[in-house]
């Protein structure tokens, strides 16, 4: 399968944090050719193993699995669902939404609404409408209509968003954070035919609402060299200050130095510069941003396991629909694939 299409069909997905189990599904399928092992967890982690030589460096391959979205809270007499938000997502996008409930019964498609504007006071308008006075609306007249529709309190809503192209390399979809990590690592592993080094290449969960699944996996491995593949914000649009956001799409992978989680371990930061630059690939240096990434689980792992991140610019994250450039994609696995295979210089 190609980048392309993986990456397509990981972004269509659901994976609402907590309930991976689909893009899970998809990711074991994707995978299993190209590993040797692969196992889930007792809390949903997918884990895979590429054998390499026994007494090379272990290196863990991480990329998250769960998306932002919605949860269901409340069922009103009239119908309409309550709900609570999932990891970072800004009230302002929330509003006017076509999103899927997925029931027990299967998805229902609903729409985000809120009081009209039209007998809103002036002042109630200049405001964001705040997310606890949003509701879902599934076309149900009563609250036994919508239980019988299959809707409970606990069910997940994700964005009904469908991946597309923009342009010659440019789509656009949900969840590139972090299916595009997800597409990845399946390309890389998919590449890396023979390695000195063994690799895990492991998706993680709750990763949104603090890094949960990485936590976990990261002390079932132990590895020596920690490398996430993420997306990250890119800056190059109107009403971003130089400075705030550097990333750009379009001029290859991002290298963080340092995040609000981790400060980059310096043999790792100068494993993936040095493997970005003996193979021509473009990349682009960050630091400053506020989040964190699985990586800052990682690092702090057992007795400390050095890491760094590889990152795709991408334009809208946390939001139903992202824009990210495919040639950063493929510079991207072209530089985890380079590293990997350095890692034994370097560890």
């Amino acid at each position: 399968m190609k980048l392309v299409e993986a990456l397509e069909k990981l972004s269509n997905a659901n994976g609402v944090t907590g309930r991976e189990d689909e893009a899970r599904d998809l990711m074991k399928e994707y995978l299993k050719p190209y590993v040797d092992e692969v196992r889930e967890d007792k809390l949903g982690n997918l884990i895979t193993f590429k054998k390499g030589n026994k007494d090379a460096p272990t290196v863990m391959l991480a990329a998250h699995m769960d998306e932002v979205g919605l949860m269901i809270k409340n069922i009103t007499k009239k119908g309409f669902l309550q709900f609570a938000k999932i990891g970072g997502i800004d009230d302002r996008i929330l509003l006017a939404q076509k999103v899927v409930v997925h029931t027990d019964k299967g998805p229902l498609v609903g729409v985000t609404g809120s009081r009209p504007p039209h007998i809103q006071s002036e002042a109630e308008r200049k405001k964001v409408m705040e997310a606890d006075k949003l509701f879902i609306d599934v076309g149900a007249r009563d609250k036994k209509e919508a239980e019988k529709m299959g809707v409970q309190v606990g069910d997940v809503v994700s964005f009904d968003t469908k991946f597309a192209r923009l342009g010659n390399s440019v789509v656009f979809g949900k969840a590139f954070d972090d299916r595009v990590g997800c597409a990845m690592m399946v390309e890389t592993m998919k590449r890396l035919q023979k390695v000195d080094c063994n690799v895990y290449a492991v998706g993680t969960i709750q990763e949104e609402v603090g890094l949960r699944g990485a936590t976990i996996a990261a002390f079932q491995v132990a590895p020596d060299v920690g490398i996430v593949l993420e997306s990250t914000v890119a800056g190059d649009m109107p009403g971003v200050k130089e400075g705030e956001a550097p990333a750009k799409m379009g001029e290859g992978p991002v290298i963080t130095v340092a995040d609000a989680g981790l400060i980059a371990h310096p043999k790792v930061l100068r494993l993936l510069m040095d493997s970005a630059k003996a193979n021509k690939i473009a990349y682009q240096l960050e630091t400053g941003i506020r989040g964190a990434t699985d990586a800052a689980r990682i690092a702090l792992s057992r007795e400390g396991v050095p890491s760094g991140i590889i990152s795709v610019p991408c334009r809208y994250i946390h939001s139903p629909a992202a824009i990210m450039d495919l040639d950063d994609v493929e510079k991207a696995v072209k530089l985890a694939v380079a590293a990997i295979g350095k890692v034994t210089e370097y560890f």
